[in-house]
């Protein structure tokens, strides 16, 4: 793998793995393609959680020849604003990083960092969150028993389940709801700001 691909994938390791959910499709396709052997497959799967599993795959692309990057990025079709995020990253080179106790939201201008989201955007959020869900929702304020209601009262749908906790977060903080207070619990949740900045920016 080049090294540039190889350090791209380390400088952002933990940020992918608390975004992808990579047994649906990312892994067959990466078996398919031969980067993935069998033993590779088996060692990702035998991983407890989504997180570790990510995480593993991670640890092994870097082995897999030349191929492999490309080939990881082709797999992230269900993830494209994770592929978006790599790809922008290649080309502009990665910019200088926040500095202590502060959220790297440069691209956010101070008027959309305290707005309260819409509907519209809390819906496009929902879709974006995967598993670290919960985390975000917590951070937010939200308890156990919150999202204990959220889910059965959404048994279906997890993007209904999200939706419904981050609606409820926005009615009981009022005008203290903000983008900004959103990219702080992101951050707790190990997901990088871009999944934010791609909800209200496209």
């Amino acid at each position: 793998m080049d090294p540039v691909h190889r350090a791209l994938l380390r400088t952002h390791r933990l940020d992918l793995s608390g975004q992808l959910l990579v047994s649906d499709a990312i892994v067959p396709f990466l078996y398919q393609e031969n980067v993935l052997t069998d033993a590779h497959v088996e060692a990702i799967e035998a991983q407890p959680t989504n997180r570790q599993k990510a995480l593993k795959l991670l640890e092994l692309l870097p082995s897999r020849g030349p191929r492999a990057f490309p080939a990881f990025l082709r797999s992230l079709d269900d993830f494209s604003w994770v592929r978006d995020r790599l790809l922008l990253e290649l080309d502009t080179g990665p910019g200088p990083g926040p500095g202590p106790g502060q959220t790297d939201a440069r691209r956010l201008p101070d008027s959309v960092l305290q707005k309260v989201p819409s509907d519209r955007d809390l819906s496009r959020l929902a879709a974006r969150l995967g598993p670290a869900w919960d985390v975000v929702l917590m951070d937010l304020g939200l308890s156990a028993e919150d999202l204990f209601r959220c889910r059965s009262d959404n048994p279906l749908s997890t993007h209904a389940a999200v939706l419904a906790g981050l609606v409820q977060w926005r009615r009981c903080q009022g005008r203290g709801a903000t983008v900004q207070r959103l990219m702080q619990s992101l951050e707790a949740a190990d997901l990088h700001h871009s999944v934010l900045e791609e909800v209200l920016m496209s």
